[in-house]
């Protein structure tokens, strides 16, 4: 598949303002939903760790979904996901105000809005990394940081909001608020090479020769029309029988008749040429798969996103709850924690992307460190017991979890531009069940035990367990290895040709 050339600017910036501000509108609640956790936690008297089911799925629905997620970009293009996601995430965040129990919520909020947040994520991703190459890290960055800015901001807000009109008019506010994201998505242009025409419109005249591209042997239109003929010639041969056994012979066939055969045939072979392509498709699908597994690196990654989710993803949802837990006063709050997480992962997210961008920072190390600090910083937690010591770490793995922004930009290094829709959604998918999994592990943990901190060891352990696969998997040490095995020798066959003369 050919690319156009990326532009590394001119309409490339409207894309990464709006994509900004997409990300910005879809993720500022689901993100920020560690408020709407403590009173779901009130209104309906749930265990924690049924409760944290609904921020989990909001957060790992649509990255569970990123193969569908994916082909929708790749099928309908972003500038159409974008417009009709805008409609899922308001619609669900308008709906999750009229729950009348837990279990609505898993729907309304966890399945319409995560589901929506999961298609925004990857058409804004996909359209930007389209339109950025040399500043590649630089573009992600900026429009990563729009779902952090949107944490710090709503985290405030919905407070705000549900001190002034309660928790189901906040709901309601924020999906009117989500609306915005038609309007982004009507900028989203999609990008054309100079030298490309735009594509041809299907017709009933040519999506015939669309769909016959196989080398197979198979029966043309031809051969279908002389099949149906002998067909239809064996009825009309006899259509009914003398008394002295011959057949009685009908009239010549009629223009209609074979109008309407040569139609049958015509339908014939555009159903088997569809099925065909369809299949091909999915067999093509399948070996890219295989092919991108068989990849080292790649297949650490997706283990290291996975434990990356299931450990990280946590604080950000539980923080709120685990000062309320270390009998932290309120008016020791003087920021919210999750705000502190917020503001520093757009930080985080920003200097992580310009980083990337330098020749000298190998982009796939810097996502191990990360990786690996972060682990030691979601062990630390159970230490800290004052409002000073959880904000420090709050911030801190706000900073690292900013490398969200370098996540695209290190498949991109690993499988290439042309494989980067497929293999991103393979590890969004991973990704997804990290976050759907984390906060109820952690909310199991404390119903349990009654405290965090066997929970948050664990999770510390399992960031760290993902950094030391994934550094592992990149030394340059196998490459070595790989340049060192000999070359098995060409296999020769001679044949003998005897002639007959």
């Amino acid at each position: 598949m050919e690319f156009p050339k990326s532009p590394d600017g001119g309409w490339g910036w409207v894309i990464v303002a709006v994509s900004f501000f997409t990300q910005f509108l879809c993720y500022g609640s689901p993100l920020a939903v560690g408020v709407l956790y403590i009173e779901w936690l009130d209104a309906f008297g749930e265990g924690k760790g049924k409760t944290a089911w609904v921020g989990s799925l909001a957060s790992g629905v649509g990255l569970l979904a990123s193969p569908v997620c994916s082909l929708c970009v790749s099928s309908f293009g972003a500038r159409s996901v974008t417009i009709f996601s805008g409609f899922l995430v308001a619609g669900g965040l308008m709906l999750s105000s009229l729950a009348p129990n837990i279990y609505f919520l898993f729907f309304s909020y966890g399945i319409v809005v995560g589901l929506g947040c999961g298609l925004l994520y990857t058409a804004t991703v996909t359209i930007t990394c389209q339109y950025f190459d040399s500043r590649r890290g630089l573009a992600l960055g900026l429009i990563s940081t729009g779902s952090s800015v949107g944490l710090f901001i709503y985290a405030a807000l919905q407070r705000m909001l549900i001190e002034f009109y309660g928790l189901d008019g906040c709901l309601l506010i924020v999906g009117a608020l989500a609306l915005n994201i038609l309007a982004c998505g009507s900028l989203m242009r999609p990008l054309q090479s100079p030298d490309c025409p735009f594509p041809e419109k299907i017709t009933p005249e040519n999506i015939l020769e669309r769909y016959s591209t196989y080398s197979e042997k198979e029966k043309s239109l031809e051969e279908n029309l002389n099949i149906l003929d002998k067909g239809y010639g064996t009825e009309d041969k006899c259509t009914s029988t003398l008394p002295s056994g011959d057949c009685a012979r009908d009239n010549p066939p009629n223009p209609t008749a074979a109008a309407h055969k040569k139609k049958v045939a015509e339908q014939t072979y555009f159903c088997k040429q569809l099925a065909k392509r369809k299949w091909q498709s999915y067999r093509n699908y399948c070996g890219e798969t295989v092919s991108l597994f068989k990849n080292k690196v790649f297949a650490a990654l997706f283990i290291a996103i996975l434990l990356f989710d299931i450990g990280g993803f946590p604080p950000s949802l539980l923080m709120e709850d685990v000062a309320r837990s270390s009998n932290v006063r309120e008016e020791d709050l003087t920021m919210p924690l999750i705000s502190i997480i917020g503001i520093m992962t757009a930080v985080g997210k920003l200097l992580l992307g310009i980083m990337a961008d330098f020749k000298w920072v190998n982009s796939l190390y810097l996502y191990v460190a990360t990786l690996i600090i972060t682990g030691l910083a979601l062990c630390a937690i159970p230490l800290a017991k004052s409002y000073i010591t959880l904000a420090i770490l709050s911030g801190i793995l706000g900073f690292l979890t900013g490398n969200w922004s370098i996540f695209p930009y290190v498949t991109t290094k690993t499988v290439g531009i042309d494989k980067l829709a497929h293999a991103y959604g393979i590890l969004m998918f991973f990704a997804g069940l990290g976050n759907s999994l984390g906060p109820p592990i952690v909310g199991w943990f404390y119903d349990w035990t009654q405290t965090y901190d066997i929970a948050f060891y664990f999770s510390g352990f399992c960031v760290l367990l993902g950094g030391f696969i994934l550094l592992l998997a990149a030394l340059p040490c196998w490459d070595a290895c790989n340049r060192k095995l000999p070359k098995p020798a060409p296999t020769a066959f001679f044949y003998k040709v005897a002639s007959n003369v």
